[in-house]
């Protein structure tokens, strides 16, 4: 039996860089005497790695700062230009291409439908390989200065390897896709480089990753990050690691059921969460009470629902619907703090959030519910792609800015 592997010089470098370049990028700019004390590092190995770093193109001055009765101290911060990320968005009716620089300030975007809203894998794959070349040919960007692309699906992400597939493969029952080899089709289909990183994971995972590093999960260790768009999901965060359960598919909170026997969900069972408050579904119970939207898209139609003075019912009883399923994560994890994103979640939010809350309280334990927080997200309806390119991002800053080569778990994140 293989002993543990010993840690090599290698090793510590590539850990000093990766802990110098997180705390840059989340906390910069700081100075080289500011970086000792928080990372725990030398002065010498703060001096070696910033040399390093600088030299890479990873860090640039950002101006000075006054010392006590020394000179003036020399800031850093992340180089925005030293590398490009993509993040990918298959939503319900349409794919969100999205190209960032290293500090995800937007560069370029393109949003295709979906035709006629159905999810053919083929088609998917052609739509996200014309996104990404139009938004690098757009921002005048090649390839290569890819960092990597993430994309968040609609379903369950394994990318064990199981029967033989090469890379990541998506199941999702609610559009149709059963064990779709999702990253092998990307590579096959001849538009991306050979060797382009690509990270597959399930959308509602990729908003929670976007909202614990720069929106409202920010400083919470166990946290609930909750997607409501045409379907419904979550991302569960423990002890600041996003849990995956046995086979990638923890988080699917959708199909938890709300009441045996009722509503039929597009799953295919009977009572889902989703089957009450998706916008799919909450738009089919508001045509079944008599309303007529005139949009052709959810997101129009949505609005109109929530304009009609004759829908107060109706939304009075998803904040009920809501609530309660709200309430099963709080005596379930115990969340320090419970997050509502989704396009659908945030045009919600503001008519439904206190009713929600109310309920939520009704049904949770007393003590927990005490111990938790619930907002709205504050990244907007970009944040599955914002999420998504954090996937690479988080390899990225993980190996130290050194090229990604390796496919284990990502379980970093930011301080």
């Amino acid at each position: 039996m293989a002993g543990p592997r010993r840690r090599t010089v290698r090793d510590l470098r590539r850990n000093n860089r990766a802990t110098v370049l997180r705390k840059l990028y989340f906390d910069g700019p700081l100075s080289r005497q500011e970086l000792g004390p928080l990372t725990a590092l030398s002065s010498g190995s703060i001096s070696n790695v910033v040399s390093e770093l600088v030299a890479d193109g990873l860090l640039e001055e950002a101006g000075s700062v006054d010392s006590d009765g020394g000179r003036p101290r020399t800031l850093l911060r992340v180089a925005p230009h030293c590398g490009h990320l993509a993040g990918v968005d298959i939503g319900e009716t349409r794919v969100r291409v999205e190209l960032f620089d290293f500090t995800l300030s937007e560069l370029a975007r393109v949003d295709a439908p979906l035709p006629d809203g159905h999810h053919d894998a083929r088609d998917v794959v052609r739509i996200v390989a014309a996104g990404l070349a139009q938004v690098l040919a757009e921002a005048k960007v090649v390839p290569d200065a890819l960092i990597g692309v993430g994309i968040g699906v609609p379903g369950i992400v394994d990318a064990s390897g199981a029967g033989g597939a090469v890379g990541a493969v998506v199941h999702g029952q609610a559009i149709g896709w059963d064990a779709v080899p999702l990253e092998a089709m990307l590579r096959d289909c001849g538009e991306l480089p050979p060797e382009l990183p690509l990270f597959v994971d399930n959308g509602a995972k990729t908003l929670g990753l976007a909202e614990m590093w720069f929106g409202a999960g920010r400083g919470a260790r166990n946290a609930v990050v909750t997607l409501i768009g045409s379907g419904v999901g979550a991302c569960v965060i423990a002890d600041g690691v996003p849990y995956q359960g046995s086979s990638g598919s923890a988080g699917e909170w959708g199909h938890t059921t709300l009441q045996v026997g009722g509503r039929r969900c597009r799953c295919g069972a009977r009572g889902c969460l989703e089957a009450y408050v998706g916008a799919e579904a909450l738009l089919e119970r508001w045509r079944e009470s008599g309303g007529h939207p005139t949009s052709a898209d959810e997101e129009g139609a949505l609005a109109e629902l929530l304009a009609d003075p004759e829908s107060g019912e109706l939304l009075d009883d998803t904040a009920e619907f809501l609530g309660a399923g709200i309430a099963d994560l709080v005596n379930l994890f115990n969340p320090e703090r419970i997050v509502v994103g989704g396009w659908a979640g945030l045009l919600l939010g503001p008519r439904l959030l206190e009713p929600v809350r109310r309920a939520a309280a009704a049904y949770a334990l007393r003590h927990p519910y005490a111990q938790t927080t619930i907002e709205l997200g504050r990244l907007g309806p970009d944040a599955v792609t914002v999420g998504a390119a954090t996937l690479p991002l988080a390899r990225f800053l993980a190996e130290g800015g050194a090229s990604i080569t390796s496919r284990e778990p990502i379980v970093s994140g930011a301080s």
